[in-house]
């Protein structure tokens, strides 16, 4: 699912800005950049973005300014010159005028600024986790949003689902009555070219009637349907339980298709698959 969240915290010496981004992913994948300053801390950052996120792909970003001028400070020059070439090429290659904001944006990448200063206490680290909490709240946040807006949109779906088939009442009725007329039309041939056991007939022909019967597969469906939208309002990681109960209500969708025999009850099936799919697709983005 993904999420996006920017925390800030103004140390003794220097800004410290984290920016966190998420996006699905099955399981936990963290990526992070980090200045060599706090690169001993990557441990602890990976061990906090674990325990409140618990999956996607991860981007951590912790990037500081210097706010100490009376510190002696010198520019990487090796590391600029590295950042420019690289940047230059991209900006050549997609035609980006940024020249003016360029330099600008390589003195925020790790590494550009050498300081006297290159070891953290536990005071500023504590500062550092708990800006980096804050961002993390951020991102759930933003998750919950779209969780909300995702949640809504697949109940309705599941509505439409329930209601095209509570529609396919009105064709069941004269699908059954059309193949009883067929069935009458080749019974009546049948009977006066050939010498038919009539009882043994009349049993073959109700189990064919019961074949084409799709009652229970409403009924299952129905089930799936309401499991479906309770598993949502319960909340928490629910996305595989969601992919699974999908897979239930797509196999029931399935069986009333090849049951239907009639045109307008397959346009229904369609539909009821179209939602169906566009469900899927949304679980794919759920915790």
């Amino acid at each position: 699912m993904t999420g996006y969240g920017k925390a800030e915290c103004e140390l003794k010496d220097k800004k410290v800005t984290i920016e966190i981004k998420t996006l699905n992913s099955k399981n936990l994948d963290i990526f992070t950049k980090i200045p060599g300053i706090y690169r001993e801390k990557e441990l602890d950052i990976r061990s906090e973005i674990s325990k409140k996120l618990e999956r996607g792909k991860v981007e951590f970003v912790l990037y500081y300014e210097s706010t100490d001028f009376n510190k002696s400070t010198t520019i990487n020059v090796a590391a600029v010159k590295n950042y420019y070439l690289q940047l230059k090429s991209i900006t050549d290659e997609l035609n980006i005028n940024s020249q003016e904001q360029l330099l600008q944006t390589i003195m925020r990448l790790p590494d550009t600024l050498n300081t006297e200063h290159e070891e953290i206490n536990d005071d500023e680290w504590e500062a550092v986790l708990s800006a980096i909490g804050k961002a993390i709240e951020q991102v759930n946040e933003f998750r919950s949003q779209e969780g909300l807006h995702l949640e809504n949109d697949m109940k309705q779906r599941i509505k439409t689902i329930e209601k095209l088939k509570d529609d396919l009442s009105n064709y069941e009725n004269v699908r059954i009555e059309k193949v009883k007329e067929r069935l009458r039309e080749n019974i009546k041939v049948l009977f006066e070219e050939h010498e038919v056991d009539k009882n043994r007939f009349e049993q073959e022909i109700i189990y064919y009637l019961e074949k084409l019967d799709i009652t229970e597969e409403k009924v299952r469906l129905t089930n799936h349907c309401q499991y479906f939208t309770e598993m949502l309002d319960q909340g928490n990681a629910i996305g595989k339980k969601l992919g699974f109960i999908a897979q239930e209500i797509g196999r029931e969708i399935n069986t009333i298709g090849s049951k239907a025999n009639n045109p307008d009850m397959q346009k229904d099936v369609v539909l009821m698959k179209d939602e169906l799919e566009k469900i899927k697709e949304q679980v794919l983005n759920i915790l």
